[in-house]
């Protein structure tokens, strides 16, 4: 008699035989509890580093410090929150703060000129070589401070591009402030012939800088000989105006003076060279320019 032999039972899945109770108690908790904290410290950062603008405007401080401030309070937030979050899930924190500083170090290095832009940045924001909303050139480059960020300064140019300039660049070359003073020179340089009557020249000039509004009366215009040139008499023409009216004021003065010297009746010569043509005959004696033409047949 043949006896069947009983079917094995049925494989159970692995994952039916984990304690979940337990896991959930032992990770579970643990890891919600660190997401809960990643998500409210992250809130809270966004919150504090945005209050630091209105806290600064506040005190009177310049607004370039308190959006810098913002994104270092932020940044500095957002690591604290990090190792928060990673104690939260039992780890310990003074060996990872060991482990971080020893990587920091190997970063740092690594990322020296990242670091170099920081520290630059902090020159900037602390001496104040200029404000937000000045025009400034700096590293070649010439337009609007927007804002100074931790590793990059932003500058709007006249045609209205935005450029990102690295801060070491910035503190590593003469900075020009073009709007520190409420008052800024208009300086032309203008040539006019040999022939042409300077004092002329000198009073068309006058009466044009005392015509337009913008030119200041005090310091007063005037107008100077500059340069006995080559091809002209090159005179300075020289007067102030408001810093914000510079570059207008600038270019219908060059357009007037042109107007101006060209209805007083005087040159502005170009440049040019005169050439003497000596001839020589066969015997090397000088010819005349006339001896040359032929007789018509």
């Amino acid at each position: 008699m043949i006896v069947a032999a009983a079917p094995a039972p049925a494989a159970t899945p692995w994952f039916h035989s984990l304690d979940w109770e337990r896991l959930l108690e032992t990770y579970g908790v643990p890891l919600l509890a660190a997401i809960v904290v990643l998500l409210v410290g992250m809130w809270v950062a966004r919150r504090l580093s945005n209050a630091m603008p209105r806290a600064t405007a506040r005190m009177g401080v310049d607004p370039m410090l308190g959006n810098f401030l913002r994104n270092v309070v932020y940044a500095a937030s957002l690591v604290i929150v990090v190792v928060l979050a990673i104690g939260t899930l039992g780890v310990q924190i003074t060996p990872l703060l060991a482990v971080l500083g020893t990587a920091g170090l190997a970063v740092g290095l690594a990322l020296k000129d990242s670091l170099s832009n920081i520290a630059s940045g902090v020159m900037l924001v602390t001496l104040r070589p200029f404000r937000v909303g000045d025009v400034v050139t700096v590293a070649g480059q010439t337009g609007t401070v927007r804002e100074v960020r931790i590793f990059q300064t932003v500058i709007t140019g006249a045609d209205n591009q935005h450029t990102t300039i690295p801060n070491t660049l910035i503190t590593a070359a003469p900075i020009i402030n073009l709007t520190a003073e409420p008052t800024r020179r208009v300086e032309l340089v203008v040539g006019i012939g040999y022939e042409d009557n300077i004092q002329l020249a000198r009073d068309t000039a006058l009466a044009l800088m005392k015509a337009d509004p913008r030119v200041l009366q005090t310091p007063a215009p005037d107008v100077v000989v500059y340069e006995l040139g080559a091809h002209a008499i090159n005179l300075g023409i020289r007067c102030y105006v408001k810093s914000a009216d510079w570059f207008g004021t600038k270019v219908t003065l060059l357009e007037q003076l042109k107007l101006g010297f060209d209805k007083a009746g005087i040159n502005i010569p170009y440049p040019q060279q005169d050439m003497h043509l000596y001839l020589h005959g066969k015997d090397g004696g000088v010819v005349e320019a006339d001896a040359l033409v032929r007789d018509k047949p």
